[in-house]
């Protein structure tokens, strides 16, 4: 949790975790009141992040069903449905360019704030004035205290 971005969205997990929940396992989608499901593939869910990048249009998510923390922990049929998957929010979305970004492993290391591996497709606003790069963060270092660039970590929280 130690890599939030908002308020809400530590929140947010703070509230998963506190029932036990996954916010990214099939029951933690199921029972989450905002977080949509756009479309199931055998293995995959889609999901507009509720917490986007700044500077995106478009910011989807692609997690799959299986609880891993690295896309190559994912068993054969799940790491190949990916492609199906991702097929459809570009054919869907009628994308001509997007960004796709994996943080895998150990979330005080990648930036991730969830224990549950899953991509970003990231679509920059190229109307937005002044123009917003759109940043994904992958760190190698853990926030620390005193870091004035990213938020303290919250002492005495897990992670989910």
């Amino acid at each position: 949790m130690e890599n939030h971005r908002t308020a809400e969205q530590l929140a947010d997990m703070e509230q998963l975790e506190a029932r036990g929940l996954c916010l990214f396992c099939p029951d933690g989608l199921a029972q989450h009141g905002r977080q949509r499901v756009l479309r199931e593939t055998s293995h995959w869910t889609i999901t507009p992040n509720e917490f986007p990048y700044p500077g995106t249009a478009l910011h989807l998510l692609l997690v799959p069903h299986q609880h891993v923390g690295d896309m190559l922990d994912l068993d054969e049929a799940a790491r190949a449905d990916f492609w199906t998957a991702l097929g459809w929010v570009r054919d869907r979305y009628e994308l001509t360019y997007y960004g796709l970004g994996v943080r895998n492993g150990d979330c005080r290391y990648s930036g991730a704030t969830i224990r549950h591996v899953h991509a970003h497709v990231l679509v920059g606003d190229p109307d937005a004035e002044p123009e917003i790069p759109v940043r994904m963060r992958f760190s190698s270092r853990p926030p620390t205290v005193g870091d004035a660039t990213r938020p303290a970590p919250v002492q005495g929280s897990g992670s989910s």
